[in-house]
């Protein structure tokens, strides 16, 4: 990771009021900035004058006001960009993606690393360990507690419990979560670094890298097998899915309900 990557939107005001959060739609906040607003209140307290401002008393730049290629949001995306392309949900969002929608890839690496933890220690002390799938699995995943995000797991957990056995083969191992790692081929950090996203078992995942033998000049032949049920049970707690990206990770799925809007 660049050091210009990580510190591209965090800059810090001291003469920034912090009172308490903005309220959600007003006319002088863009809706791109409400949704971090209303979804994540315990981190963000409101937004002035293109910044969205954090409890701390710091900043994040909302919009550094460049025009990106689709690898320069991968790279180096602020706050806005994360929203740049509309995640899907509903019957006809499992169709196949056009080239390059990949909602949800694009990831600003300060935010992330100020709201979770800029380092392997850091994110390691706010993990908790939850039971997976405690009916049928009788097993346990190391997630993050900030934002909620384990107890939305748990949630998602509870729900997949209970379907019918032909949809919980999927579910029954996992592929990890909480691993301090880049992206294969990247050098950005993988949202499983910060301990908010969640794999279920690869045997029955697709990977657009798996298609390609990693040569994405060409186009990539699109392959699903997870049924539509296990998917709306993680969006309806926030998470988003890897299988509705062009570059799709059917096993993969994050924590990021600014996106579900």
């Amino acid at each position: 990771m660049r050091a210009t990557s990580l510190f591209c939107c965090l800059i810090i005001f001291s003469g920034l009021e912090a009172s308490g959060p903005s309220p959600a739609y007003a006319d002088n906040i863009p809706p791109k900035a409400n949704a971090f607003l209303r979804e994540y209140p315990n981190f963000f307290t409101g937004y002035k004058e293109n910044t969205l401002l954090c409890r701390d008393g710091s900043g994040l730049t909302f919009d550094d006001g460049r025009k990106k290629t689709f690898e320069q949001l991968l790279s180096d995306a602020d706050p806005e960009d994360e929203l740049y392309q509309n995640y899907p949900t509903g019957p006809a969002s499992y169709a196949a993606p056009a080239v390059n929608f990949d909602p949800g890839r694009y990831r600003c690496a300060a935010l992330f690393k100020k709201m979770y933890g800029a380092t392997a220690k850091e994110v390691e002390s706010h993990l908790t360990t939850i039971p997976w799938l405690p009916h049928s699995a009788h097993t346990f995943v190391r997630v993050t507690s900030i934002n909620g995000v384990d107890r939305q797991l748990a949630a998602v957990s509870a729900e997949l419990d209970q379907l019918p056995p032909e949809d919980k083969k999927y579910l029954l191992k996992t592929g990890g979560t909480f691993n301090w790692r880049p992206i294969a081929g990247s050098d950005q950090l993988s949202a499983h670094s910060f301990g908010i996203a969640i794999d279920i078992d690869p045997d029955f995942s697709d990977y657009w890298r798996w298609s390609t033998a990693g040569n994405s000049s060409r186009l990539i032949p699109y392959h699903n097998r997870i049924p539509r049920r296990i998917v709306e049970i993680f969006e309806r707690h926030g998470f988003i899915w890897g299988g509705k990206w062009y570059h799709y990770d059917t096993m993969h799925f994050e924590y990021r309900p600014e996106l579900l809007q």
